[in-house]
């Protein structure tokens, strides 16, 4: 069984959180929301999120993929050294690493994005390019293990590639 780890912090977009949780879930993959602390989160769009969770919990754990969320949460996230490092472990493991909207800014701090095929939110172009991103601003795009999107809109064919690239890994082993 495939196993998710879905990052959460406050102000996630509510629908970069909610929507891939429950679509993963949906598509019979194991799926784990970590938070700093076991609290409630506030979705930008109001609503409330507790994670399965905490941070601590699932440091050395290893996972298919990990999601960053966009909204205002990534930029909380990046401050964490255990999130900065799952994602770059998972990165070099050949894991997926995932990030919609302003999730980027994560894998800029992880150190992730230098020489990739990367996009995001418009406002954060200028990031991705400073950090060394080839920044296309497609809606979606897939640099080997690394599968980035622009916002809500681009979230079906983003999960869709994810998806697509989970069973695949999973074909190749049977």
């Amino acid at each position: 069984m495939k196993k998710v780890l879905i990052f959460l912090e406050e102000l996630v977009e509510d629908v970069e959180f909610l929507y891939p949780y429950m679509r993963f879930k949906e598509e019979g993959y194991e799926v784990v929301s970590a938070g700093p602390v076991m609290k409630e989160y506030k979705g930008k769009k109001g609503m409330s999120f507790k994670p399965d969770v905490v941070l601590k919990d699932i440091i050395h754990e290893s996972f298919d993929c990990v999601f960053i969320p966009g909204g205002y949460a990534p930029d909380r996230l990046r401050r964490y050294t255990e999130v900065l490092s799952l994602v770059k472990r998972s990165y070099e493991e050949g894991k997926l690493v995932c990030a919609v909207c302003h999730g980027p800014w994560v894998l800029i701090s992880a150190k992730l994005v230098e020489g990739k095929r990367v996009t995001g939110f418009p406002a954060i172009k200028d990031d991705l390019i400073n950090a060394g991103a080839n920044y296309t601003g497609e809606p979606v795009e897939a640099d080997k293990n690394l599968i980035t999107a622009t916002d809500p809109n681009s979230m079906l064919d983003m999960i869709r590639v994810v998806i697509r690239k989970l069973n695949k890994v999973e074909e190749a082993k049977t």
